[in-house]
């Protein structure tokens, strides 16, 4: 009896297949659903066409972390190997003669390594918050050109400008406003880059690599 049920288990089976189950069918479109033409997708390629269009950087916090991530987007769009019109290098764009104060002489050396860059940019924040720290102390919470001064603001403004042009902004409470090469101000950067937690960067006199 048990042979006889197995094998005729596969015969009821094939059976009731063929006859109720897996029957072709066919799947009617509908015709605005068909796609008749190919889709023709154009970018711009022109960089006076894309400057058009606004890339806002990641955020990554209000720690230290997205302070200079938010900087170095500003400065470069991260891009660790540029150079830009004026002959600032890499993700931060710093000068040569930057790199020099913190122990760095070779900029084709300085371009190729982001792991040196990240080291000189946490170098000279430290230097220019030993050299601001008295600022620090007394500006920040006070309100010049429409724009509450905060530490990070600051050392940003160090970033663009350099520490001694960011005293005489602030002790001139605003009156003496410095722009670099395209325009960007001080003031824009003490705004831009307002608020951020910078407490884990020690100021240091005269830091190097």
């Amino acid at each position: 009896m048990r042979r006889w049920i197995l094998a005729s288990c596969p015969l009821i089976v094939m059976f009731i297949l063929s006859g109720y189950g897996f029957k072709p069918f066919t799947v009617q479109v509908p015709e605005q659903l068909k796609v008749k033409n190919p889709i023709k997708v154009s970018f711009p390629q022109d960089e006076a066409l894309l400057s058009n269009y606004q890339i806002a950087p990641p955020f990554l916090g209000s720690q230290f972390i997205g302070f200079k991530e938010a900087l170095a987007f500003k400065e470069s769009q991260g891009n660790y190997f540029v150079t830009n019109t004026f002959g600032y290098l890499g993700k931060y764009q710093f000068g040569l003669s930057t790199l020099e104060l913190v122990g760095v002489y070779d900029g084709n050396q300085f371009l190729s390594n982001p792991v040196l860059q990240e080291k000189v940019f946490h170098v000279n924040t430290s230097r220019n918050k030993w050299i601001l720290r008295k600022d620090i102390k007394r500006y920040v919470g006070v309100r010049m050109n429409g724009v509450e001064v905060t530490e990070s603001g600051i050392l940003a403004a160090a970033h663009l400008a350099g520490a001694g042009n960011v005293k005489l902004y602030l002790r001139s409470h605003g009156r003496m406003e410095i722009t670099d090469g395209y325009g960007t101000s001080i003031s824009n950067y003490m705004k831009k880059f307002s608020g951020y937690d910078v407490s884990m960067i020690e100021a240091k006199r005269n830091p190097r690599i």
